[in-house]
């Protein structure tokens, strides 16, 4: 009997063309971070160029994530219908022209519209590239390299802050996004001519010509073609996230989000409002940065941990371990002090163990979400989470407007992760239970 196309890439050795998919997948994500973190680094420049306070700022803080939680949803869900490839050209145009734009704003309204436009752009890149990732590794590699394809997010904010560093000290917060806007422009032509569509959405994608383009890609990853393609048991077609709430994915979808959303309210109120903390402390916006960063460093070195880890780790236990230390290490930041290297350690190491949960948290999804509705499930958890993300930096801005402390708010914002560690122990315990009855019959 023929092997199928997905059981040639599940146990055959990875190809350079694969390996090539997962540099890009790390480089889609850099992007991915950079446009994120970009108002962060901006907001003390805006802050004073505008003279907002505290509370607008944190409104200003959430609108791409409002559009990223928008984009995920809706876009990723397009992903499971049109093609991994096509919806990433299209993110990219998104987030590009939002990029520019926004280098051109006047007011507050007009920012917060841009932001929420190029968020959109963002929330539909994130579900296509860790789903795209994980669909061309093979089974040995898959969760290694899905945690080193996240870490390109947290690769993002380190060299984009380092760069945006000098900007500032030159020019103002738009040459931020000048610099995002010619970046994510030119990864255009990267994807053109080096990422080829999805073999499983290929395969499962009920088109005449599905045979072969499935032959075309498995020659470039240097593996025998196929006579015909297995039977699919659902095809593409209408909107493919409602699949998500039948079945076996119920449970999935909610738990996943339950978890996604709650380690957001806590990852968020790191990203989003550290600079402008440490600028209220007294140092400079570039000093603000540099903390920022070091939280960056960390985040990039917690995803290739996980990847590493995830060798020899059960990844839903090193999932869970990281979550517990990433709750200590936000109540350690605001409990920290004014002191510039004691903020920037704990700043790294809140970001090796929250990135290490994310890094996790797209290995369990790409398990948990067959291939026809993965890119709707990864993209409607996603979304669904960043709701965490945009009330995250908004309570944090009316708590600390309210006149609560440092210490306080971070306590309480660290709490979001502990939503995260209740629905993965719920998923998992359940998922014990069925594969209990199932081993009876």
């Amino acid at each position: 009997m023929q092997a199928t196309p997905q059981q040639l890439i599940n146990h055959s050795p990875m190809s350079p063309a694969q390996i090539v998919v997962t540099l890009l997948g790390v480089f889609l994500l850099a992007l991915d971070g950079f446009d994120v973190m970009a108002i962060s680094f901006a907001a003390p420049g805006i802050a004073n160029e505008w003279g907002i306070d505290r509370a607008a700022l944190g409104v200003v803080l959430s609108m791409e994530l409002m559009g990223m939680s928008v984009g995920s949803i809706l876009i990723g869900g397009l992903a499971d219908k049109y093609g991994r490839r096509t919806i990433i050209f299209g993110c990219l145009l998104i987030m590009g022209a939002g990029m520019g734009l926004t280098a051109l704003a006047s007011d507050v309204t007009t920012l917060s519209l841009l932001r929420f436009m190029t968020g959109i752009g963002i929330g539909g890149l994130l579900p296509a590239v860790t789903t795209i990732v994980p669909e061309f590794a093979n089974e040995k590699r898959r969760a290694m390299l899905v945690s080193f394809a996240a870490a390109g997010f947290s690769l993002g904010t380190i060299i984009g802050g380092s760069v945006v560093t000098q900007l500032l000290q030159d020019y103002s917060w738009r040459s931020i996004f000048v610099f995002g806007a010619l970046s994510t422009l030119a990864a255009i032509p990267l994807v053109y001519f080096l990422l080829p569509e999805s073999i499983a959405f290929l395969a499962q994608s009920g088109r005449a010509d599905a045979l072969q383009r499935v032959n075309q890609v498995l020659g470039k990853l240097r593996l025998p073609s196929v006579e015909a393609l297995p039977e699919s048991p659902e095809k593409v077609g209408g909107m493919s996230w409602l699949s998500l709430f039948k079945g076996k994915h119920l449970l999935a979808t909610v738990c996943f989000s339950l978890c996604y959303l709650g380690h957001m309210v806590t990852f968020y109120f790191i990203v989003k409002w550290t600079p402008k903390i440490v600028v209220d402390m007294g140092y400079s916006p570039a000093e603000a940065g540099g903390v920022l960063i070091w939280s960056s460093i960390g985040g990039f070195t917690g995803a290739m941990l996980f990847g590493t880890l995830s060798r020899w780790v059960n990844s839903k236990n090193l999932t869970l371990a990281m979550l517990v230390f990433s709750i200590l290490a936000v109540v350690a930041f605001g409990s920290a002090g004014t002191d510039l290297t004691l903020l920037s350690l704990i700043s790294f190491l809140a970001g090796v163990t929250i990135a290490s949960a994310i890094a996790g948290f797209y290995t369990l999804m790409a398990d948990a979400f067959s291939t026809e509705v993965r890119a709707s499930g990864t993209g409607f958890v996603i979304g669904v989470g960043r709701l965490g993300a945009v009330v995250s930096p908004i309570v944090a801005g009316i708590l600390f407007a309210g006149g609560s402390g440092l210490p306080s708010v971070a306590f309480l914002m660290a709490c979001g992760s502990v939503l995260a560690i209740v629905a993965i122990t719920v998923l998992a315990r359940r998922q014990r239970q069925q594969a209990a009855v199932a081993a009876k019959f």
